[in-house]
C-alpha cells in the first residue's frame, strides 16, 4: 500500500476523553504500519487530555480553542460562538498549511470545526463512531462526511446506510495481542487456581457507585470463596484501602497498569460500559456484568450495554440498583458455570480484532482512488 515518499498526508481530529483519544492513536499507528512514509497531524482541543497523550504517543498536535457547553456556569457559554469561530479559522489555517488528502474525525469537540472545514474544501472526510448511540458531534458531521466507521449493528438509524462501514473499535495493542496465560496471571497476583477470581474496574478515575457497592458487601466475596481484583480508580483509592479490611484474597489497587494480566486472571469481570471498554471486553471474551455510567452524554453507556444484553453477551445492573444488587449478581454468575460459558461464547462472537487496520487500509484506499481519479 505504501506510495512514494510524502504522498500520504492525513489529519486526525477529536479527543476530550480516552474513549476518543486511544482509538485515534491506534488508527495513526495502523496508518504508520501500512504506510511508513505517511505524515500525520492531530488536531485537538486546547486544555484537553489529547494535548498530552498524543505527543506522548509520538505525534504532532495543534489545539483549537473549542469547548463544550458548561451546564454549571451558563455565563461561560457566552464565549462559545467566538470560540467556535476562532476554532474554524484556526482549523482552516492548519488544513491549508498541511494540505491533507484525508481527514479522520474520532468524536469530541475539536473534530467538528476540523471536519466541517475539510468537507467544505472537498477533502475526503471520515468519522469513527465508537458508541451504539452516536455523539452529537458525529451526528451533525454525518451529512458532510464520505465514510462512517462503526462498531455496532443497526447504525443506519442515525447515518446514511451507504456511508457506513462496520469496522469495530480500535483496541489497545497490549490487549489485542495479549499472550499471558491464566496461570501466569494468577502467579503475578500471588494466587493459584483454587478459587474463582472477580475483576472489578470502573475506569482510570474510578466509579463511586461501583466502589460503594463492592465495599458495602465485601464480606460476601469471602463467604462465597471468591478472590477479588479491585481497581478503585485514583480518586477513591485512599478512601477504600483504609476502610476495607485487607486479606489474602483481595487485591485493591488505584490503577491496573497490566490490564492483560488482570483480564487473564479473571473468571468474571465488572465494568462500566464505555465503548472502548466494551470493545476490549469483547476481545477478552470473559463473562461480564456492566454497570453503565449515568453521567455521560445521552446515556450512551446504557445503550452500549443494551446492545450486548440483547445478544446474551453480558448482564447489566443499573447504577441506581448496583448498591443493592451488584455483589449478589456477581456471586450468582460465578456459581452458574453454564451461563458463564454461554455469555463468554456470545461476547467473543462480537469481537473485531483488527479494527484499526481496517480503518487505516480503507482511508489509504480512499486517498489512492482520489489520486488515480486526478490522473
Amino acid at each position: 500500500m505504501a506510495m512514494k515518499n510524502g504522498e500520504y498526508r492525513i489529519i486526525i481530529s477529536g479527543g476530550g476523553t480516552g474513549g476518543h483519544i486511544f482509538p485515534a492513536i491506534s488508527i495513526a499507528d495502523a496508518i504508520r504500519k501500512q504506510a511508513p512514509e505517511a505524515k500525520i497531524q492531530f488536531i485537538g482541543a486546547l486544555g484537553r487530555m489529547e494535548m498530552e497523550r498524543v505527543p506522548e504517543a509520538g505525534y504532532a498536535i495543534e489545539g483549537l480553542p473549542i469547548r463544550g457547553i458548561d451546564r454549571r456556569n451558563m455565563l461561560k457559554n457566552l464565549a462559545l460562538p467566538f470560540r467556535l469561530l476562532g476554532s474554524i479559522v484556526k482549523a482552516r489555517g492548519i488544513i491549508r498549511k498541511f494540505d491533507p488528502q484525508a481527514v479522520i474525525g474520532v468524536g469530541g469537540y475539536a473534530s467538528g470545526p476540523t471536519l466541517w472545514v475539510a468537507s467544505r474544501r472537498k477533502i475526503p472526510t471520515v468519522i469513527q463512531e465508537q458508541n451504539s448511540y452516536p455523539g452529537i458531534t458525529n451526528r451533525l458531521l454525518a451529512r458532510y462526511v464520505d465514510r462512517i466507521y462503526v462498531a455496532y449493528d443497526r447504525m443506519d438509524r442515525w447515518f446514511e446506510p451507504d456511508k457506513i462501514v462496520k469496522s469495530g473499535n480500535p483496541v489497545r495493542e497490549a490487549i489485542r495481542n495479549a499472550r499471558v496465560t491464566r496461570d501466569e496471571a494468577l502467579e503475578a497476583f500471588g494466587w493459584d487456581r483454587s478459587k474463582p477470581v472477580v475483576l472489578v474496574v470502573g475506569g482510570s478515575l474510578g466509579s463511586l457507585t461501583i466502589n460503594r457497592s463492592i465495599a458495602g458487601d465485601i464480606e460476601k466475596f469471602r463467604h462465597a470463596g471468591l478472590r477479588l481484583i479491585w481497581q478503585t480508580g485514583k480518586l477513591y483509592y485512599d478512601r477504600y484501602k483504609d476502610s476495607v479490611k485487607a486479606h489474602e484474597d483481595l487485591r485493591i489497587l488505584p490503577f491496573i497498569r497490566d490490564m492483560a494480566s488482570a483480564y487473564a486472571a479473571a473468571d468474571v469481570i465488572v465494568s462500566r460500559a464505555g465503548a472502548i471498554a466494551v470493545s476490549e471486553l469483547q476481545i477478552v471474551g470473559k463473562p461480564v456484568i456492566l454497570v453503565p455510567s449515568p453521567n455521560v452524554a445521552e446515556d450512551h453507556q446504557s445503550k452500549n450495554a443494551q446492545a450486548l444484553e440483547e445478544r446474551n453477551a453480558a448482564m447489566t445492573v443499573s447504577d441506581r440498583e448496583a448498591p443493592a444488587r451488584l455483589v449478589e449478581q456477581i456471586v450468582k454468575l460465578v456459581e452458574n458455570g453454564g451461563l458463564r460459558e454461554r455469555m463468554s461464547s456470545n461476547i467473543k462472537k462480537m469481537a473485531i480484532h483488527d479494527a484499526a487496520d481496517r480503518i487505516a487500509s480503507d482511508v489509504l484506499e480512499i486517498i489512492k482512488k482520489g489520486k488515480d481519479a486526478k490522473h
